[in-house]
């Protein structure tokens, strides 16, 4: 599926980056100008070749340093507020595709909401188990914030009005609303994603964060074919 080759590539390419970070050193032992200590680092213990930016050369680190040199992927502002937002976008969307097995007039349609519950209930699971874990503060507080302070600044989210107005929808109405609705709905997801992406600096949510925006925009293109 789209959303997990996007979450593997994001997955490889941070372990392609440890990977080069640990890389023991290879040298040549004897005269001539070869390194005669290659493999080992000024502590005795295994050296490593952390790669340079453009530009510059690589540098040999001692274990220690190799371990202090790893990229911090500690949980940062941006982090915790896009779980806390995403968590409250994707019960919206629950919400929602609650009314189509009986009031949607379209089979196709019944399928595309069943899938979309299918996909963001689990995700709302795990990203529970993240706040749980890494979100700091108390769970309480995480909730509240997110359904009340943040709630106004989720783009793509209905309004109860327009909840409403679906709920009151049956047979094509409510098709029409609902993708109009949805369609909004994802864009403001794969919009929240894309700014984690570029504001977070944890990997967990950034192959959160890369999942939704796979997996969403791959939904949005087949409700644009129902539309």
């Amino acid at each position: 599926m789209s959303h997990r080759r996007t979450s593997l590539r994001i997955a490889s390419l941070t372990l392609a980056a440890a990977a080069a970070l640990a890389l023991p050193l290879t040298g040549c032992d004897g005269q001539g100008g070869g390194r005669s200590d290659t493999g080992r680092g000024k502590d005795g213990g295994p050296a490593v070749i952390a790669p340079g930016a453009p530009g510059e050369s690589a540098r040999t680190l001692n274990s220690d340093e190799a371990a202090a040199a790893r990229d911090d992927d500690s949980p940062n502002a941006a982090d915790r507020s896009y779980v806390r937002m995403m968590i409250e976008h994707h019960r919206q969307a629950l919400v929602m595709t609650a009314l189509a097995p009986d009031r949607a007039g379209s089979d196709r349609l019944r399928r595309l909401a069943e899938r979309i519950a299918a996909g963001q209930g689990p995700e709302i699971d795990a990203m529970k188990g993240w706040l749980k874990t890494e979100g700091g503060g108390r769970a309480g507080e995480h909730a509240e914030h997110g359904k009340h302070g943040e709630h106004r600044a989720m783009p793509g989210m209905a309004t109860p009005e327009e909840l409403d107005a679906l709920r009151a929808a049956k047979g094509a109405a409510f098709d029409r609303l609902f993708l109009r609705l949805m369609i909004a709905h994802h864009r403001g997801a794969v919009s929240m994603a894309t700014d984690v992406l570029a504001k977070g600096n944890n990997v967990r949510v950034e192959e959160m964060a890369g999942d939704v925006i796979a997996q969403q925009s791959s939904e949005i293109r087949r409700m644009r074919r129902l539309a």
